[in-house]
């Protein structure tokens, strides 16, 4: 059986990256897709290298939800949680790539994107759509709480140090760089092309939303808190996510140790590679596809663990992590739809 896929957001960024996925998928198919601006148009009428692949037409939520099995909701926060009710009460599953079910703590979610939770129930169902770190709970839910690109980089990038107690949860810096296409697709000043070519700059500074949800998944897996300092920035390209991690290595955790802890968490994760000690990860070697680059360095000078991590940001970062979800949720491999190689440039 074939799942019926619905796309909510369809004519952003990451809901077109989902329906060029899903078009590609060998179990599923995107059967309906909605978008508020673009009601009523065919889709490969806003993006053209759809055309003769997907003849969709844009719809309202009500329909795509009627028309799925499982909805995905690209859609800005706030607009996911009486979705997710719908979805809930018609036993369809979601996938929300909002931030709408990411945070545990209302109060959290209050503080940083000014909105209220409207369905708890709903929320404690949830589970936060990380498949390396979280795939038997997962595997278990019905709501998915898709990560954000930032902090998939950071988790994966982090995760096997923290689990070990190689590293300090205090006191953590993670100096990161997008593509524009996290900005999502609505114009602003600062992604018009003019403003951001031949231009490299921090952004939100010790203020970035994405920074709860970076210390909500690395304090889970360190079993105590963690605190991090995020510094985001703002690359002149279109696609990718490069994180640098820095954390204190506690006494008996050098280098090799460290990186041994690495190859055994991620040996038989597909979508997580180590590169070979010493060489670089580089965004290029990540695009377009659902990988996660590491690369482990240890600071001898000053104790520092140092990590550095790239995915593509519309790929593991949104689209594609969304669609390896689906996959758990469905019983599927995990590599369905997912196994792109990346192009050589």
């Amino acid at each position: 059986m074939t799942i019926r896929a619905g796309v909510l957001g369809a004519t952003g960024y990451a809901g077109v990256e989902l329906c060029r996925l899903l078009l590609r998928h060998p179990d599923a198919q995107p059967t309906a897709v909605g978008s508020v601006s673009f009601e009523g148009k065919k889709l490969y009428e806003v993006y053209p290298n759809l055309r003769e692949l997907c003849g969709l037409e844009c719809e309202g939520a009500d329909a795509v939800i009627a028309a799925s099995d499982v909805v995905f909701a690209a859609l800005p926060h706030g607009l996911s949680q009486e979705t997710a009710a719908a979805c809930a009460a018609q036993g369809k599953k979601f996938i929300d790539l909002g931030a709408d079910f990411r945070l545990d703590d209302p109060e959290e979610y209050v503080r940083w994107y000014g909105c209220e939770v409207i369905h708890p129930d709903l929320h404690r169902r949830a589970v936060y759509g990380l498949p390396e770190l979280f795939r038997e709970q997962i595997r278990g839910t019905d709501i998915v709480g898709n990560p954000g690109c930032y902090p998939t980089s950071v988790a994966l990038g982090l995760a096997p140090a923290l689990r070990a107690g190689a590293v300090e949860t205090e006191g953590i810096v993670v100096d990161a760089k997008s593509g524009v296409t996290g900005a999502g697709r609505k114009p602003a000043q600062n992604t018009h092309f003019p403003d951001c070519n031949e231009a490299f700059s921090a952004y939100k500074v010790a203020s970035h939303r994405h920074t709860p949800e970076i210390e909500q998944t690395l304090s889970t897996v360190a079993g105590q808190r963690a605190t991090v300092t995020f510094v985001p920035h703002l690359l002149p390209v279109n696609r990718g996510i490069l994180s640098t991690i820095y954390a204190r290595r506690r006494p008996g955790f050098d280098l090799p140790r460290i990186r041994q802890l690495y190859e055994e968490a991620y040996r038989d994760e597909f979508f997580v590679r180590l590169p070979p000690e010493g060489t670089p990860v580089n965004l290029r070697d990540v695009r377009c596809s659902n990988f996660c680059d590491i690369q482990l360095y240890g600071d001898e000078h000053t104790g520092l663990l140092i990590v550095t991590s790239v995915i593509d940001n519309m790929v593991k970062g949104a689209a594609g992590q969304a669609i390896q979800n689906m996959n758990l949720l469905f019983g599927l491999p995990e590599t369905a739809g997912l196994d792109m190689i990346p192009p050589a440039f």
